[in-house]
């Protein structure tokens, strides 16, 4: 078993460094080419930043998967199934949609019919549901009219849901990173652990999409130097399905109750996947919400569902005080908390404790909705642990401290008049002293 996980780790660091490695280029393409939008009354930043980040994340989408090819354990996973193809011809469609938006702008329903469209290629490569397992009932064979339809409307679902939580720097690629991390281990679950092959590409695209997110997540957190734009967020969206689709309708229930010793054994190990939809509403279930909740309000307003506006779930985050990073933490932690829980109760749905400690830390949650000004502070000593954008002063700690005393020594003689500030105060605290005191020799 050390094997394949060395390999799923290399296949992850490869794809992570080759979206880390492309972003800073795109982002130079992106600003010569103008694919810099103008704010609009809903965004949350408030300087025009390059998007286009999704042709970086389809690099490392690509070097992942190319990767995992030549690996000697993760190779099968190719020449036994077509379904890395398919999601690969399937994320090129959606790839080249979201570039055309980030760039000059399609329109909604355009988007909508490129991404049924993506998702119908897959379905023709065999990325298809084949079975459904529903309670009491057992395992539902569809005809393939009722899994293609099935198919493409979990995949719209995804993409879009995603789409819309991508509103605050770090929050889709964070979010989707933290469920593709509870995906893969459900996959490598089933796979290693009951010896399932059919949820192998399943487990390969969890990995991928957690390259992708990891990579392109340092430069995309606050305050953000680029976007990924909907050619990144749609493609992570489309990768989520995939291997929702791959695990849900690929996976065989009867082999399952074989390889776990009963049908009850069996039920309790699908628990996340009884419905296909329910496996990815609980790994996305925050975007999931804020998907149906626009929906509604839209809709209810007389608007059109896809109308842009100020009412999502981060938007309401901010109003009510939290920061941008706080919110963006906020979201991190409802999102793991649904997730790994879903992944927990279908390991073990008998054992209390899991129960317990989710509850236990829903209420901590709770704590942090309720306490919207609490801004913690990064320790002076702990300064030179992180990035200079999350200190205090922005600096280094040798610097802030020597600027800090010589503050203190300033303020011994005169105070600082309003509005001075940097290398200028000194000059000018300078000129102002000189003439209090020329002021009084008079």
């Amino acid at each position: 078993m050390g094997q394949p996980v060395r390999e799923y780790l290399l296949t992850l660091c490869v794809t992570a460094a080759v979206t880390y490695l492309l972003t800073g280029p795109v982002r130079k393409f992106a600003i010569a080419a103008g694919a810099m939008p103008e704010i609009r009354a809903r965004d949350v930043h408030r300087e025009p930043t390059p998007r286009l980040g999704g042709i970086a994340m389809f690099g490392g989408l690509c070097a992942g998967l190319l990767v995992a090819s030549h690996l000697t354990n993760l190779k099968s996973v190719f020449e036994s199934s077509n379904e890395p193809r398919a999601l690969l011809s399937g994320a090129a469609l959606i790839w080249v949609l979201g570039v055309l938006d980030d760039k000059w702008g399609v329109d909604a329903l355009v988007k909508l019919g490129g991404q049924m469209i993506a998702a119908g290629v897959m379905v023709l490569q065999g990325l298809t549901i084949l079975w459904i397992p529903v309670p009491g009932v057992g395992t539902v064979s569809l005809t393939p009219m009722q899994g293609t339809l099935l198919t493409v409307a979990l995949v719209v679902i995804t993409i879009n849901a995603v789409n819309f939580v991508d509103g605050l720097d770090g929050l889709a690629s964070g979010m989707v990173c933290i469920a593709a991390a509870a995906f893969f281990m459900y996959a490598y679950r089933l796979w290693y652990g009951y010896g399932i092959e059919a949820a192998a590409p399943a487990t390969l695209f969890s990995v991928v999409l957690m390259g992708m997110c990891l990579g392109f997540l340092p430069h995309n957190m606050h305050p953000a130097r680029i976007f990924m734009g909907d050619s990144g967020s749609m493609l992570i969206g489309l990768v989520m399905a995939a291997g929702a689709v791959s695990i849900t309708g690929q996976v065989d229930p009867d082999l399952l109750g074989e390889k776990t010793g009963g049908v009850r054994e069996a039920t309790h190990a699908m628990v996340p996947v009884y419905i296909p939809l329910l496996l990815p509403l609980t790994v996305i279930a925050v975007p999931v919400a804020d998907l149906i909740l626009a929906i509604v309000r839209r809709t209810w307003k007389g608007q059109s569902p896809f109308a842009a506006d100020r009412g999502h779930l981060h938007h309401r985050l901010l109003e009510i005080g939290h920061s941008h990073s706080r919110a963006v933490l906020i979201m991190y932690f409802w999102s793991a908390l649904i997730a790994f829980g879903a992944v927990a109760y279908s390991v073990n749905n008998a054992s209390m404790w899991i129960v317990l400690g989710i509850v236990l830390l829903s209420a901590v949650g709770l704590v942090l909705l309720l306490l919207p000004r609490f801004t913690p502070r990064t320790p002076r000593w702990a300064e030179w642990m992180v990035p200079p954008r999350y200190r205090r002063s922005g600096r280094g700690p040798a610097v802030a401290a020597a600027e800090a005393a010589s503050a203190d020594a300033e303020e011994e003689h005169e105070p600082v008049p309003a509005g001075i500030n940097g290398a200028t105060a000194i000059g000018d605290r300078s000129r102002f002293v000189d003439r209090r005191k020329a002021g009084s020799n008079r």
